[in-house]
């Protein structure tokens, strides 16, 4: 399936930090995306001060998508000297976080929204000041009344555009809180995996001032992360390594309820 991808800075720790580790995740997926030859649809991206990224959204589609990226949804940390002012001598490390969020994109047939339980908002985009984007009411924002789930899109100058991703993504975040609640109901020990956002919590840690990205969930370790965030061959590896660390978790419970 295709997936709708969202890359979110952290919201409490890492100020500056948090907003520029976010595009440079960002660039790395989008490194992947050209090295798989998927295609993507941009449907959000709120850029911050000083070429940070507080938030983006992508359609990617193309071969076994979601397989690949499935492992991605958590939560990232940096570790890093900001570059700024004084000489890294001088300068602490600093750590910051940002959330990847990856949901399978469904068919219209899995999550049909009643007209009675949606309400649809028009208004004006927040684009850079003076182009025709955010003269006139052309965002939209879609609600789904009985769960008070929201999506919005501003991407496009056509309101249609707008409206037609909004209620796409809508439907996405539909299907994934429906199949959250199916995962807890089936396997409750697992019903954390959505998280906070908090450093406890990561999949991953991104330390750039020992040239060092480490995969908590399965003990992965590389050295070189500017090759790792180009966002090719290695990490094609490490989720390759997570697909195959699932399938043995997964043939494990099996003989066990077999047992």
């Amino acid at each position: 399936r295709s997936v709708i991808l969202e890359v979110a800075a952290g919201r409490t720790t890492g100020g500056d930090i948090c907003q520029q580790f976010t595009r440079e995740m960002f660039d790395m997926y989008q490194g992947f995306i050209s090295y798989k030859h998927w295609d993507f649809e941009l449907f959000n991206y709120t850029p911050a001060d000083y070429g940070g990224l507080h938030h983006a959204a992508v359609r990617i589609s193309g071969g076994s998508v979601y397989r690949w990226l499935r492992f991605e949804g958590g939560t990232h940390r940096v570790q890093r000297i900001p570059e700024v002012g004084l000489s890294s001598r001088m300068q602490r490390i600093h750590t910051g976080t940002m959330t990847v969020i990856v949901l399978p994109q469904p068919r219209d047939v899995d999550i049909h929204i009643a007209s009675k339980d949606l309400r649809i908002d028009t208004f004006r985009s927040r684009g850079a000041g003076g182009q025709s984007v955010n003269t006139t009411d052309s965002a939209v924002r879609a609600v789904h009344l009985p769960t008070g789930t929201v999506a919005e899109c501003q991407q496009f100058r056509s309101q249609l555009q707008n409206r037609d991703t909004a209620l796409r993504v809508l439907r996405a975040r539909l299907y994934q809180s429906i199949m959250g609640r199916q995962t807890a109901q089936t396997h409750a020990a697992r019903r954390q995996q959505v998280g906070t956002r908090s450093q406890s919590e990561r999949i991953r840690t991104y330390n750039f001032s020992q040239d060092r990205v480490t995969d908590h969930r399965i003990g992965y370790v590389t050295r070189d992360i500017k090759e790792f965030m180009s966002g090719s061959e290695a990490l094609e590896e490490v989720l390759r390594l997570l697909q195959e660390n699932h399938e043995r978790e997964a043939l494990l419970k099996l003989v066990q309820s077999i047992s």
